[in-house]
């Protein structure tokens, strides 16, 4: 019964996620979805990257969070459109949650918009939003072994971001080790090593980003 059920929920959340992935085509819009654990830094990475593209794109957030509008916050400075979406408790979002967001931004004036995923490297992974990039980011606080312990999100992403590279004199973390491990399982998978705090790495993600939203 749970089997059924569980095949249930996935297969109506892929049937809204084509229906998304529709939508993100008729406006010629990206959408990247950002996957981390809590305190990973992808609030950080989005407020060095946002000021950026909106040089020469309109960008939009969609904010996943159990609870609070707290990194929604930090974005308001960027005068972007953000949407909170507060799952109270639920580990991830949806796509039927993206949806209801899409329906609070106006699609035809964005080029792009980053979704800043619940804070987990497990239950994300099984829910397609209708994303074109899936970006897994880890903190090296985290310890090298997380693409061996979730290999789920690492064979996916598109892009890994490294961050809080800065603290690796101080902290145990293999870095030959953690990239041994990433690219077995995703030979493909493009790798940035990032400090987002100190803005050492940044430009060479802003570039990737716009090579990928045209």
């Amino acid at each position: 019964m749970e089997i059924k059920v569980l095949k249930n929920v996935l297969d109506r959340n892929n049937d809204q996620a084509e229906k998304n992935k529709a939508l993100l085509r008729k406006h010629d819009l990206v959408m990247l979805n950002m996957i981390s654990s809590p305190g990973a830094g992808k609030t950080t990475i989005l407020e060095k990257t946002i000021p950026e593209l909106l040089k020469t794109k309109n960008v939009g957030v969609i904010e996943g969070d159990a609870y609070t509008s707290k990194d929604a916050e930090r974005l308001q400075k960027f005068d972007i459109p953000i949407v909170q979406i507060n799952t109270e408790g639920t580990c991830h979002l949806d796509s039927s949650s993206v949806r209801s967001a899409f329906e609070q931004l106006d699609l035809a004036q964005l080029d792009v918009i980053f979704v800043e995923n619940v804070g987990n490297l497990i239950c994300p992974t099984g829910f397609d939003l209708g994303e074109n990039i899936r970006i897994a980011v880890l903190s090296t606080t985290e310890g090298d072994d997380k693409p061996a312990k979730y290999p789920m999100l690492f064979r996916q992403a598109k892009a890994v971001v490294l961050n809080k590279v800065d603290l690796i004199p101080y902290i145990h973390f293999d870095k030959d080790g953690f990239f041994s491990d990433l690219h077995l399982l995703n030979p493909s998978v493009n790798t940035f090593e990032m400090s987002a705090f100190k803005e050492t790495g940044v430009d060479e993600w802003i570039n990737w980003l716009k090579a990928h939203i045209t």
